[in-house]
């Protein structure tokens, strides 16, 4: 399918100068798009007349997914802003669709707030720092995440109750630091930013408060440590796995772990060996000699964070001994809520969408990540349940920690973005001033109040009875 007409750069692709351009032209090529698109342009928010109300947004994304999870999902979101926003994310493509986009497209991640990113082991068993969540992701242009994170870090601070200046000054930040990291990538060999990472046993941002910044590395050590030993079989399987009989089941904690009936999951019966096979077939050959050591025992139903609520999630439970389990996580991938405004997907399952965006934009991803079908038509990614993931609890952060979260996750958006994108025309578009670090910042600090006031419609939507929404306990 044809991108949709404000996304293309016009460029004749058996033109010369297409074969190899040097990073100079590529620069200049990017700072010729200001001419059409300003970097002034991409500052603030004001709503279009034809806006959709953003209940029937949410209510219209709920197709699909379990009709008694839900309540669970708006339960969730209406925690507080915050929450909302993170549900939200169908709400926010179909407004970024009506902004000025620079045509200068990435392999999205299409929901790239900060709780979707965080530490997870490589295969190598080192513990990085990317984005952990690529359900949405398709490709785009680059600012549409950018702005999806500046948002989500005023929305976060005024959660914190952080003062005006320092959220202003932390988005900011943000945003120069995105950039500063894309023109350090637009210098630098092509496999140089393919093998870059973001080593979190290594990090320290020194940008600030130096003794801040040891508190931190100090911290993050001991997560590491702390989340290594909640790794282990020793500790997963008794907390997962009750012993009945002589055949291991996962315990069931209703309503969010539960085992789904054959009219939710029809390949209950033959024990899924038709998905099972499917998705052995997605892994690289060597993973499946590792893999067929395995055989299946049993497969639970469990909700998951706040926009995935209500999708046919999972956990499988795989052995190889009695005393060597494997734990699956499997997630139902629908439509990315970018497909409307970025053009369809070129892959026929939306989990290997998933799957073939996480190893663009991921330095390094799960060893078991690969996709399948069900029998009744959904279609599903998996990796293996938790395997050190870490992410940041945005209630214990102060003005200076989420300062360096958010650079944090800046860095690991650079990084995403220029491995699919062209490092040195984002960074020519966006300068060496501060002319589109503010522009960002104003339209975050103006999207988080149509936030506030689109939370206000959804908790109106629940007292009015439009909509149900439950706690999970």
């Amino acid at each position: 399918m044809d991108k949709p007409a404000s996304h293309k750069v016009a460029r004749d692709p058996h033109a010369e100068s297409d074969l190899y351009r040097t990073p100079d032209e590529r620069l200049a090529e990017g700072r010729a798009i200001r001419e059409s698109v300003s970097r002034a342009s991409q500052a603030g928010w004001q709503a279009p007349s034809h806006r959709r109300d953003p209940v029937e947004v949410l209510r219209e994304s709920n197709e699909g997914r379990l009709p008694s999870l839900i309540p669970i999902r708006f339960g969730r979101m209406a925690a507080c802003p915050f929450a909302f926003y993170r549900g939200a994310a169908a709400v926010m493509a179909a407004d970024l669709a009506t902004t000025p986009t620079s045509g200068l497209r990435v392999q999205a991640c299409g929901d790239a707030h900060l709780m979707n990113f965080g530490g997870f082991a490589t295969p190598e068993r080192n513990v990085i720092f990317d984005i952990n969540d690529l359900d949405e992701t398709l490709p785009a242009p680059f600012e549409w995440d950018l702005k999806r994170l500046a948002a989500s870090v005023v929305i976060a601070a005024e959660h914190l109750e952080l003062p005006y200046n320092d959220t202003v000054h932390i988005t900011t930040d943000l945003v120069r630091e995105y950039r500063e990291r894309m023109h350090n990538y637009a210098s630098m060999r092509a496999l140089d930013v393919w093998y870059d990472r973001i080593d979190l046993q290594k990090y320290q941002d020194r940008s600030g408060d130096p003794a801040i910044a040891v508190a931190a590395h100090k911290r993050i050590a001991h997560r590491i440590e702390v989340e290594r030993r909640k790794t282990v079989p020793e500790y997963l399987y008794p907390k997962l796995v009750s012993e009945e009989g002589t055949r291991p089941r996962i315990k069931d904690e209703p309503p969010l772990i539960f085992h789904p009936t054959e009219d939710i999951a029809p390949g209950l019966r033959s024990g899924y060996t038709e998905a099972i096979e499917s998705y052995r077939q997605s892994l690289a050959p060597h993973v499946r000699v590792l893999f067929d050591r395995y055989h299946f025992v049993d497969l639970a139903a469990k909700v998951v964070g706040v926009g995935s609520v209500g999708t046919m999630c999972g956990v499988g439970l795989l052995m190889a001994s009695d005393n060597d389990p494997l734990f699956l996580q499997v997630k139902e991938a629908k439509a990315s809520v970018l497909e409307p405004y970025a053009g369809r997907s070129l892959f026929l399952n939306h989990g290997e969408r998933v799957v073939a965006g996480q190893r663009i934009m991921q330095a390094a991803s799960d060893v078991f990540l690969g996709w399948t079908r069900g029998k009744n038509g959904r279609e599903f990614y998996i990796r293996q349940l938790r395997d050190m993931k870490m992410s940041v609890v945005i209630e214990n952060l102060d003005s200076e920690l989420l300062r360096q979260y958010a650079r944090a996750c800046a860095h690991a958006l650079a990084r995403a973005h220029a491995r699919s994108g062209d490092p040195a025309m984002i960074a020519g578009y966006m300068g060496s001033g501060q002319t589109f670090d503010d522009a960002i910042t104003e339209f975050a600090s103006e999207y988080s109040c149509q936030n506030r006031r689109d939370y206000r419609v959804f908790m109106h939507a629940i007292r009015e009875g439009r909509i149900q929404a439950a706690t999970s306990e």
